[in-house]
């Protein structure tokens, strides 16, 4: 591809100022608009609407970003867990959860991460790069199960509020009626809290909201989550009284439970307080072991005792069933690995 500009994940303004500059008629930013976000065909070649010369001098500036998966494994209980690769060259990974009458995917904001969370490999790697417009959407666009889709969430390797940008486009791409015309209440974007962008996305758009919690005292939270030095959950948490969440949108908090190290009776009292006025859910998520981490899942009647625990304080609170634990599900194992293999 050598130098070459990118297409795909320009939204309508930028293609009209692109036709504007390269000498073509207004109307073709909306041909582009839809061979590109309905027809999902990127290649200017094949642009068939679009006089030849236009097609010619699109193909000669840009280049092609969508790629099929380069991996995929597939667990026991249907989970499909794929393997992409940048334009860079890094690895990321997307996973597929089918579940009756719905199929989530899992999607990645960057390759790698600089949060830092002990629990999580893909923090181990490092920061590669933050994905593109067209990356993100790649996981979507090129995933051989795509017409099953009915929810997307950003849970995956990195911290989308560190992409902010790019993951705030490829959301508008996929809610806009010129693009893929999903509604937002499809759509999940999990983060450990970057405050300075937190308000940004809760204003800019209308998916719902996943934190990542862990733990809700700010020292023990510190010791596995580095995020809250910068931005404690407090101030997540104060942040989030200012928004309403009780109608289409959605708040819930992710709880990786490990055992004896944030299950106790005294967080379930300060999860409470730390969560008094907020409309929520919390998803309890059973440890997934990772390679050399001194952590471990708690038993099943543990899982269900802390549960109960918090609804009878009044807070919903649900288990979140275990996928693809053979196929390595867990953010960052399968790109980790692909990476040893360098």
């Amino acid at each position: 591809m050598g130098n070459k500009e990118i297409l795909y994940g320009k939204n309508p303004e930028e293609l009209k100022a692109l036709c504007a500059e390269m000498g073509m008629p207004r109307f073709a930013a909306g041909q582009l608009t839809r061979w590109l976000y309905k027809r999902h065909v990127e290649d200017p070649l094949q642009m068939t609407d679009i006089s030849v010369a236009c097609r010619a001098k699109l193909a000669e500036r840009f280049g092609l970003a969508l790629s099929a998966p380069v991996r995929e494994s597939v667990s026991v209980d249907g989970t499909k867990k794929y393997l992409y690769r940048t334009m860079e060259g890094h690895f990321i990974e997307s996973a597929y959860i089918p579940d009756d009458d719905r199929a989530t995917l899992c999607v990645s904001s960057q390759a790698g991460c600089r949060m830092g969370c002990a629990f999580c490999a893909t923090g181990r790697q490092g920061l590669q790069q933050s994905l593109s417009v067209a990356e993100i959407l790649n996981q979507i666009v090129s995933l051989p199960e795509r017409d099953r889709l009915t929810n997307l969430v950003f849970m995956g390797m990195g911290e989308p509020l560190d992409n902010t940008d790019h993951v705030l486009q490829a959301i508008d791409i996929l809610t806009s009626e010129w693009g893929f015309g999903w509604s937002p209440t499809r759509i999940t974007l999990s983060t450990s809290g970057v405050v300075p962008q937190l308000r940004r996305f809760l204003d800019a758009s209308r998916v719902h909201l996943a934190v990542s919690l862990h733990n809700p005292f700010h020292e023990e939270r510190l010791q596995i989550m580095p995020v809250e030095r910068a931005w404690p959950i407090v101030e997540v948490a104060e942040i989030l009284r200012e928004y309403d969440f009780t109608h289409q949108r959605r708040v819930s908090f992710e709880y990786i439970v490990m055992s004896g190290l944030n299950d106790s009776p005294r967080h379930v009292r300060e999860l409470c307080r730390l969560l008094n006025g907020i409309k929520c859910r919390i998803n309890l998520i059973r440890f997934h072991k990772i390679p050399e981490s001194p952590y471990f899942s708690p038993s099943d009647e543990a899982m269900i005792q802390f549960r109960n625990a918090l609804t009878a304080r009044g807070i919903q609170t649900t288990i979140r069933a275990s996928r693809g634990e053979d196929i390595q599900a867990a953010c960052g194992l399968l790109s980790t690995a692909e990476i040893r293999k360098i």
